[in-house]
């Protein structure tokens, strides 16, 4: 191994753990502790960077035993799914509203595929950089790291999903208390308010938002249990919850009613973590397919 093979390797590890580090970021709010997790993640996507790194000089040296490494990393990252679906599981009786297995799935399957943006971004970097090999080694480094750059932004943007605030429109709902029933912006939410001081915390204290899709086709996406609970998830996070909890929706127009009595009171943030809640994959409905003529047909 010379020195330009040193460097192309360091430049791939170097760009491929830049791209953890951001997409970690992004996701930030999914990581369930730090700062441990937020460790344990950066080191995944270095080593996802490093096998990423070493996979074309190993290639092209007829080492391709070395090569077979990226297939047990595949199996590591699929592993790092598994443990942190599980994790995520254990930990629901702690929270103060389950995520629901819809939201745990996803969550799961969003850290196994930063470390493959991790492994492809240092892939590109190298690659690049061992094709300008006969180039200025300022100049190659330069190509190499935009390559990469350029890579992870597309592989971000096509694996990025779209969020509530896309396909809602989401503010808040005025609370009224008629007897024990509660409702907000004059539709019924419950009948479990049956005691003054339940009645006074709504009034004085409680929150409630209303969620009003854009279209037939986001309706069908809110409607979905999952995506639901995410929802309700994400709100009462934010802010805690003192006391009673309720997601309801309306039959006749689709929109989705979360109130409760927070511990903490903000509307800006509440408003804002769940425009901020991702579209769950098994609610996300797809145009073309949607407007197959029965989509019965198989293939």
């Amino acid at each position: 191994m010379n020195s330009l093979d040193i460097y192309m390797i360091s430049t791939g590890i170097i760009i491929g753990t830049i791209a953890r580090l951001v997409t970690l970021k992004v996701d930030f709010r999914q990581v369930p502790s730090y700062p441990t997790a937020f460790f344990n993640n950066i080191f995944l996507g270095f080593v996802a960077a490093t096998l990423g790194s070493v996979a074309i000089p190993a290639l092209l040296a007829g080492d391709f035993v070395a090569v077979t490494f990226l297939t047990v990393a595949v199996q590591q990252f699929r592993d790092v799914r598994v443990a942190e679906r599980e994790s995520l599981g254990k930990l629901e009786h702690t929270e103060y509203t389950q995520r629901g297995e819809a939201y745990i799935d996803g969550i799961a399957k969003t850290f196994e595929s930063r470390n493959y943006i991790s492994l492809i971004t240092s892939l590109a970097t190298v690659l690049v950089m061992e094709a300008l090999r006969n180039a200025n080694i300022v100049v190659s480094i330069l190509c190499g790291a935009v390559a990469g750059i350029v890579v992870m932004v597309l592989i971000y943007r096509f694996t990025k999903g779209k969020t509530v605030g896309e396909i809602c429109e989401v503010n808040l709902g005025q609370i009224e208390v008629r007897g024990s029933e509660l409702y907000v912006d004059g539709m019924y939410v419950t009948n479990y308010l049956g005691t003054d001081r339940s009645r006074e915390l709504f009034l004085s204290k409680g929150i409630a938002v209303v969620i009003t899709p854009d279209d037939p086709k986001s309706r069908v996406t809110l409607e979905n249990y999952g995506q639901r609970q995410a929802i309700l998830f994400e709100a009462i996070r934010i802010l805690g919850v003192r006391r009673y909890k309720f997601l309801r929706k309306n039959f006749e127009t689709g929109k989705i009613i979360i109130s409760f009595i927070p511990i903490n009171y903000d509307a800006e943030k509440v408003i804002k973590a769940i425009k901020h809640t991702p579209i769950l994959e098994n609610s996300r409905k797809i145009d073309r397919i949607m407007k197959n003529s029965g989509g019965s047909h198989n293939g």
